[in-house]
């Protein structure tokens, strides 16, 4: 594989730039006319209870790179609309863990839905770009970003490391 021209770093991170207020502007859209009324920040933290599943307010805040009263706040508005849960661990009391609700997964799920719908149109109209090197590319810099593959997902949820607590 040949090296990069020189001053093509310059052209990616413009290009990304580009790309990246593009993809805001699609993430602000597929939580526009949703009843939950979740703010993005918000959407993230339930992100990462779909991607890592039941966690604790501090391990949110450190994985959204805020503080950690900012993190409690954003979890406690999101257990107000009925989206998060927080539970007790069985093996240590002191232990809370937050967890997506019913409501929660399918908020993600129906926000998800949205965006690869309006992806596949934007695709669609710009087919003859989308070789393989650009997929791999993106693909490439969603792992250097730390993003999982969208397949690995819904596993935090699915495979949870202890029983769900009665309602």
């Amino acid at each position: 594989m040949q090296p990069p021209a020189r001053g093509s770093e310059t052209a990616a991170v413009e290009a990304l730039m580009a790309a990246s207020r593009a993809f805001v502007g699609l993430a602000a859209r597929s939580l526009a006319d949703l009843d939950a009324e979740v703010t993005l920040p918000q959407f993230r933290a339930m992100v990462v209870l779909a991607t890592r599943g039941p966690q604790r307010s501090v391990d949110i805040s450190a994985e959204l790179r805020v503080a950690p009263s900012t993190g409690t706040r954003m979890c406690d508005r999101l257990i107000r609309k009925g989206l998060v849960r927080r539970s007790r661990s069985t093996s240590d009391r002191r232990v809370v863990r937050l967890r997506l609700t019913p409501d929660g997964r399918d908020l993600v799920q129906e926000v998800i839905r949205r965006r690869r719908e309006e992806l596949s149109a934007i695709v669609a109209a710009t087919a003859t770009y989308w070789q393989p090197a650009v997929t791999e590319a993106l693909t490439a810099f969603a792992a250097a970003a730390g993003e999982l593959p969208e397949q690995e997902w819904w596993l935090g949820f699915a495979t949870p490391d202890e029983p769900e607590p009665e309602a």
